[in-house]
């Protein structure tokens, strides 16, 4: 029998932190399902879900990641994870959309309101802001899944709005559709 656990950490970042941090979940038998990693600032998040042998108790999991040097005053959470470990059908990404120019307030909200019209799912977002003169470069990248139905009007409307933000778009069909 499995336990599934979200494995969260909050840290700074530095060369070898993941093969650190995968490393040790490896040693304790863990099975890695859906996990991101990323580089925030100066600190970086790895989160992941993980199933584990049974007779490793996952609140034990949190304490023996936190002895290792490179999680030195991270946050570390491990809890119990009761929904289902992999994703349904709204997970599996359609198109990646990338959205580049100028930093303003209210961007990625503004762009994120065009999927909900659409019945378009966001399964992943990364947005960066650049140094750059003026007010920076912003890059956004969503991996969404947009239903076929929808699918050119949801595209068309995202690249309409990002234009009337002075900010380019570009759009790319995912082959095969990406889990």
């Amino acid at each position: 029998m499995t336990t599934t656990a979200i494995v969260s950490i909050l840290c700074g970042d530095s060369v070898g932190l993941v093969a650190a941090i995968t490393g040790r979940l490896f040693d304790l038998g863990a099975n890695l399902g859906d996990t991101t990693f990323a580089v925030l600032g100066g600190g970086a998040e790895f989160t992941a879900i993980c199933e584990f042998p049974g007779d490793v108790p996952v609140d034990s999991v949190e304490d023996d990641l936190r002895r290792l040097r490179e999680l030195t005053d991270a946050k570390v959470t491990v809890s119990r994870f009761d929904l289902e470990p992999v994703h349904g059908p709204s997970g599996r990404v359609t198109h990646h959309i990338d959205v580049s120019g100028g930093d303003r307030p209210g961007l990625i909200a503004r762009l994120c309101e065009v999927f909900i019209q659409f019945k378009a799912n966001i399964v992943r977002l990364n947005a960066v802001k650049a140094p750059a003169v003026g007010d920076g470069q912003y890059v956004i990248r969503f991996s969404v899944n947009i239903p076929e139905a929808t699918t050119r009007s949801c595209l068309a409307t995202v690249a309409n709005t990002a234009g009337e933000m002075q900010m380019n778009c570009q759009c790319r069909e995912v082959r095969g559709r990406e889990a």
